[in-house]
């Protein structure tokens, strides 16, 4: 399937973990020029050699998204090297993980400027050209947390539902603009986070982390672990116009781990 993306430019955050290169190199290959932005300016640079090094348009870009002063100094960037962004991909870090108690006020303002405000932030400052131009995507990745709270992720699960508020609510206001914007939910998809979680798991369980891995892969019905090309061909025809009709969703991509309706 063409997925008609050629001509189009995305600005993917995260881009230099696990989900955020999957997705930037499933845009590129489509004829995306990608902005492949990152807190890692190393990991971000590594990420769009490799994407150029397979013929496409990849260009790195440091930045820290709890720094909300840099926002319109990016965005100007961004205009100045390939013109007004088409497509945004929300991909943020989480925190670490924590019950939802006893955390700090400072912590949770760190993180909800990290994961929520800032993605506000951007979105905001890309709207209007992209009502201007009558086309836009905005696509946020969260977790699986948002529709079934994990465990000892308190402050992952909490922030990352606001943003699922914010999706639906601006996929009414910017629907006839030609606009749509989805939530995507990864289930347990094989990245360097998912590693992370589970060994922690077997750290505060005192258990061999193999037996934390297989105990979590029985509660997926596929019975493996998702791959991350499989979450960046998703998101990829969420950004394409051939799925124009789909707006305010959320889509689970967890190969059938969330047992709710």
């Amino acid at each position: 399937m063409d997925l008609q993306l050629k001509g189009k430019t995305a600005l993917v955050f995260g881009a230099a973990g696990g989900l955020g290169s999957a997705i930037a190199k499933t845009l590129a290959s489509e004829g995306t020029s990608v902005i492949v932005a990152d807190i890692d300016a190393e990991g971000a640079d590594a990420i769009s050699k490799s994407i150029r090094a397979a013929g496409g348009q990849g260009m790195p870009m440091h930045c820290d998204l709890s720094d909300l002063t840099s926002i319109s100094s990016m965005i100007a960037r961004i205009g100045a090297a390939f013109g007004p962004v088409d497509i945004l991909v929300n991909n943020t870090g989480g925190p670490p993980p924590t019950p939802v108690s006893g955390q700090s006020s400072d912590e949770w303002l760190k993180y909800f400027n990290m994961m929520v405000r800032s993605v506000i932030a951007v979105t905001d400052a890309l709207l209007p050209s992209m009502r201007e131009r009558k086309w836009g995507r905005i696509i946020t990745s969260t977790s699986s947390g948002v529709v079934a709270p994990i465990p000892n992720l308190g402050m992952s699960n909490s922030l990352r539902l606001a943003l699922v508020g914010w999706s639906k609510t601006l996929a009414r206001e910017v629907g006839r603009d030609g606009i749509t914007t989805n939530i995507v939910l990864p289930g347990r998809i094989g990245t360097g986070r998912i590693n992370f979680l589970d060994e922690q798991k077997a750290k505060r369980e005192n258990r061999p982390v193999q037996d934390v891995i297989q105990e979590s892969i029985n509660t997926i019905p596929v019975g493996r672990y998702g791959d991350p090309q499989e979450y960046g061909d998703t998101v990829a025809f969420l950004a394409s116009p051939r799925a124009s009709y789909i707006t305010g969703s959320v889509i689970r991509v967890d190969g059938g781990l969330i047992s709710s309706i």
